[in-house]
């Protein structure tokens, strides 16, 4: 439930979180993360349990098993589908790489330094995970310059799978999906993870950002309040991207919060905006449309029930998504300031090639997911996560 008007003290751990009356605040569902419209500066908290306080579609109940996860690098493999080949020749290099407990954009950083040009020139579809082996290719804009040797290219934890030539800069975002090869140290077989695992293939799992979306301890939706409150000026490029990522992440995951809460996570509404599966075709659901026949097509996984990523302009849906929207508008006028574009994006997400087998280790999974979902809120609703012993 979303909370409004609220005043009290709650105490988790040593930490004093302390919500306002009378004044706009943004909560997670069973969360102690604020948004404080107060005149008097941010009050606002946020810890690392933020995700795992979101409520559970799977079973609707937390899970009972408990795992570690990313305990060794080779327990969480992520290989990067670009959905197209490489042309084999233009003014970019393109280079493939396997990466262990390497950052994406320190690696990308390097093979500019190395390749003798800024890193402006340089490009990757999106973010890998540090804390694992990932593969994904990299871009170097060299026109009319030869295509460095690479096999003189040395950097603890990087190996060079492959290098060729490519027509186009690869762009944040240009990727079809990834795949994923995860372990799960200590899941011991029971029924209830079992019932969980069948759910989850069947019905899929919230699409929710996790952790990563936000920052460190929740800093990039920290600091997207105090710019949309005026309180700092945000001049990087780079920043101003990931402060409105996370606030828009922050109101989808509230959406979605909420349609779980209520029991129609899976279920049309009136008035919801629902997506054409495999494409990116929307429609409304208006007084015309036949809401039976609709349910049955969902149920078929022929159209996916969709939240919103807000923006400057944002659609009328249903009556539960306009109320969380409506409750949250700190971030309003810096959308409209940032001119940025309302979107949709898949309310559930179901996981492609989901495979598990129970080993001595624990549970190992294998699935792909589309760009844009994360693995960890595949995992969240089947196992409870301890990142280490």
């Amino acid at each position: 439930m979303l909370f409004r008007s609220l005043i009290s003290v709650c105490l988790e751990g040593a930490e004093r979180l302390k919500f306002c009356a009378n004044k706009l605040c943004l909560t997670c569902p069973a969360d102690h993360a604020i948004y404080c419209s107060e005149k008097v500066g941010l009050s606002y908290f946020r810890t690392k349990k933020m995700v795992k306080h979101l409520p559970y579609f799977t079973l609707k109940t937390p899970p009972k098993t408990t795992a570690l996860l990313k305990q060794e690098f080779a327990d969480f493999i992520v290989k990067e589908d670009l959905g197209y080949e490489m042309s084999g020749e233009g003014e970019f290099v393109a280079v493939k790489i396997r990466k262990t407990d390497c950052n994406t954009l320190f690696v990308g950083e390097k093979l500019a330094k190395f390749a003798g040009i800024s890193d402006r020139n340089m490009g990757y579809a999106g973010l890998k995970d540090r804390h694992g082996i990932t593969e994904q290719w990299f871009c170097l804009q060299m026109p009319g310059k030869e295509t460095p040797d690479f096999s003189q290219f040395h950097l603890e934890g990087v190996e060079i799978l492959d290098v060729t030539r490519h027509n186009r800069k690869i762009r944040t975002g240009s990727l079809q999906g990834n795949t994923f090869e995860i372990l799960l140290r200590g899941a011991k077989e029971s029924d209830e993870l079992n019932e969980r695992l069948n759910f989850v293939a069947k019905y899929g799992f919230p699409n929710y950002f996790t952790e990563q979306r936000f920052g460190r301890d929740g800093h990039n939706l920290t600091q997207a309040i105090r710019w949309a409150k005026g309180e700092i000026k945000v001049k990087d490029r780079k920043k101003r991207s990931f402060y409105l990522s996370a606030a828009r992440s922050e109101i989808f995951n509230l959406v979605v919060a909420e349609r779980i809460e209520q029991n129609v996570a899976d279920q049309v509404l009136r008035d919801d905006i629902v997506q054409l599966n495999g494409s990116h075709s929307w429609f409304k659901v208006d007084e015309n449309e036949d809401l039976v026949v609709l349910q049955q097509r969902l149920n078929e996984q022929d159209i996916l029930l969709t939240a919103p990523l807000i923006g400057e302009e944002n659609l009328s849906a249903s009556a539960v998504e306009n109320q969380v929207v409506l409750e949250h508008q700190v971030f309003q006028e810096l959308m409209k300031q940032e001119r940025m574009k309302a979107a949709r994006r898949p309310l559930l997400m179901q996981a492609k090639d989901f495979h598990w087998t129970f080993v001595e280790e624990g549970l190992k999974l294998s699935f792909y997911l589309p760009a844009g979902s994360y693995a960890t809120a595949l995992v969240r609703e089947l196992v409870n996560i301890k990142e280490e012993e």
